[in-house]
């Protein structure tokens, strides 16, 4: 059997995605309460929020909205974290969860050597199109390059 490298680097973007939302959902929760929302975007889902962010960059004067764009365009996937609101504990406290469930997925990629960047950008077009029942979203785009596309970016 061969298996050519652009069909192995697929599956195991799609592996590290899965296990990124494992780490959200297992990271540490105020109170224990989860209310941590997470998702997998691909193919022409991800397209479309590439379209979203372009679109939100370009009617917002927003460039570095249009370069993440591209980012998520360039990356082999991209996981969605966000969490929603409840009320108690305060949605502050639920941010601070949303950032370890960040911190958690994102240090899941880079132990295996998978580039990967957490972007608010990613979030709000994700928000606008209802890709997941959350209050606040952040996405993290995954890429499996000779050379990471987050790096060396235009700082615009």
């Amino acid at each position: 059997m061969l298996i050519k490298s652009e069909d192995a680097e697929r599956d195991a973007a799609l592996n590290v995605a899965r296990l990124m939302l494992v780490a959200a959902r297992t990271a540490p929760k105020t109170m224990g309460l989860d209310t941590i929302v997470t998702a997998i975007v691909g193919g022409e889902d991800q397209n479309k929020l590439a379209d979203e962010m372009e679109h939100i960059g370009k009617e917002k004067n927003r460039t570095r909205m249009v370069r993440d764009a591209g980012n998520v365009r360039n990356s082999q996937l991209v996981t969605l974290i966000g969490v929603r609101y409840t009320g108690n504990p305060s949605n502050e406290m639920k941010l601070v969860d949303l950032g370890i469930a960040l911190g958690s997925a994102s240090k899941i990629a880079s132990d295996l050597n998978v580039d990967n960047r957490i972007m608010r950008s990613v979030g709000e077009a994700a928000e606008n199109m209802k890709l997941l029942q959350a209050d606040y979203v952040v996405g993290i785009p995954i890429s499996i390059k000779g050379k990471s596309i987050f790096f060396d970016r235009p700082s615009v």
